[in-house]
């Protein structure tokens, strides 16, 4: 199969799900949707579900894409390259009428949606014997099953994968061998205020980005780096023992990596803060502690929305009783856990928690009810961020108006999306977007500190 031949990329109904507009994105190749999918997207469109807002974009763009089209025109393929906007799309959009296929002696019960669309993919092997037929789905076990059907290219839609590996993941910050002050040759040193700043040569530090934290070996060097050119590195000098004294709400960093996380939350110029790492090294904590240092003790914000993607079965939370808070606090059981470890040595903790609860006017609302809103002077806690798409969070993202700080936590090992996986996960595909932009800070936290017992699940189980 030569790279010269056609290709024709079949879509998955999860792929226009994943990104509405995901068929402008195969550049001069030819793209076919198999007419099962427009009816998944039909019967979704209406549900109260998340995903029902990305089915009715890909079908009012589908349509915007074949409106002028004659029937015999829609089946061929349409030119994509007469659609307004910025993309780079030169191939075709085509429908695939399955409903055409027969039941035969195949293995594949033809009344299973997935099983017209991998029907679909083997039609058109036979019938575009010169061309390279691709099915594209997020569903793994759809892939194999594809493949052990006879379809000879089986893909992921990796279109928004910006690594390929989780392992090459940013963490924000940068351990360097031995004493850093060892390695750096000349120097120059400025005095700003009770801020010292460092002006060295970039050979020493080649690959930095804005808001990247340095630390070395002797725990005495510790340092974020505040701007770069082609030939120097600016860097805040803010000192290993100073970062360890910070604190907020009366919590104080564990460790190095949870001040890194600190310094970066509590600073008002840094409007979103991502927070990676295991299950208990303190992401939510030290999230909702300086959120209520900034919002009650400082002042600089008004009030803290928190949110987070709720599983599938509960997308639509009108089944619960009560208010939205009161719906939502199933999901949110870990910031109102947080909450009680911030006020446990207080005489009346209930009382605490609903003192807290309304000085900081702490909200608790759904992601379902996040669009269209334009958020001011507010602090965002979106919990559990891993199992967004890229999509999802850059609706929440620019909902965030003047003042607003939004702070996104998440563990890529506990990803539940029957869809995603760490190197697509929309957590990571904000730190990669987001990691040299002035504005933001990505840390991941190493290590656990809830508790030996789970330090030791999480290192060997």
């Amino acid at each position: 199969m030569t790279e010269t031949m056609p290709k024709y990329y079949l879509l998955d109904t999860n792929i226009l799900l994943h990104e509405p507009l995901a068929f402008l994105n195969f550049e001069e190749h030819n793209v076919i949707i198999p007419m099962v999918v427009l009816e998944e997207l039909d019967n979704i469109k209406d549900r109260h579900k998340d995903v029902s807002r990305e089915a009715r974009v890909a079908i009012r763009s589908l349509e915007d894409a074949l409106k002028d089209a004659s029937p015999e025109e829609i089946i061929e393929g349409v030119p994509l390259n007469r659609i307004q906007g910025a993309h780079r799309a030169e191939g075709t959009l085509a429908i695939f009428p399955d409903y055409q296929l027969k039941q035969t002696e195949s293995v594949l019960n033809l009344s299973e949606n997935d099983h017209r669309i991998i029907q679909a993919a083997l039609e058109l092997q036979k019938t575009k014997r010169n061309a390279k037929i691709v099915l594209v789905t997020k569903d793994i076990n759809m892939r194999l099953k594809a493949k052990g059907a006879g379809v000879k290219f089986v893909e992921d839609y990796r279109t928004d994968q910006l690594i390929d590996d989780i392992r090459f993941l940013s963490k924000g910050f940068v351990e360097l061998e031995g004493d850093f002050w060892q390695s750096v040759g000349e120097v120059t040193s400025v005095q700003e205020g009770r801020e010292t700043f460092h002006e060295l040569n970039r050979d020493i530090l080649p690959t930095v980005f804005r808001n990247q934290y340095l630390i070395d070996e002797t725990e005495h060097f510790a340092a974020k780096v505040v701007g770069y050119g082609d030939e120097l590195v600016r860097l805040h000098d803010l000192g290993f023992e100073r970062m360890m004294s910070y604190h907020a709400w009366g919590i104080h960093p564990k460790n190095i990596y949870q001040a890194m996380a600190m310094n970066a939350l509590l600073d008002p110029t840094i409007d979103l803060v991502i927070l990676t790492g295991p299950a208990g090294s303190g992401k939510t904590l030290l999230a909702l502690a300086s959120a209520l240092e900034l919002v009650i003790e400082q002042g600089i914000y008004e009030k803290i929305i928190v949110t987070r993607n709720t599983p599938e079965i509960a997308e639509s939370i009108g089944y619960l009783p009560g208010t939205e808070e009161e719906k939502m606090a199933p999901w949110l059981a870990a910031i109102t856990d947080s909450l009680e470890v911030l006020h446990k040595n207080d005489e009346s903790m209930e009382s605490s928690l609903n003192y807290i609860m309304n000085k900081a006017n702490i909200q608790f609302k759904s992601l379902n009810f996040m669009r269209g809103r334009s958020i001011q002077n507010a602090i965002v806690l979106l919990d559990e961020s891993q199992n967004l798409t890229a999509s999802q969070l850059k609706t929440i993202i620019t909902r965030c108006g003047t003042g607003t700080k939004i702070i996104c936590s998440g563990n890529l090992a506990q990803i539940d999306s029957y869809y995603l996986t760490a190197v697509t996960s929309g957590l990571t595909y904000i730190v990669e977007r987001f990691k040299d932009y002035p504005g933001s800070a990505t840390v991941n936290l190493n290590g656990v500190v809830r508790s030996s017992l789970a330090q030791y699940a999480e290192e060997n189980l």
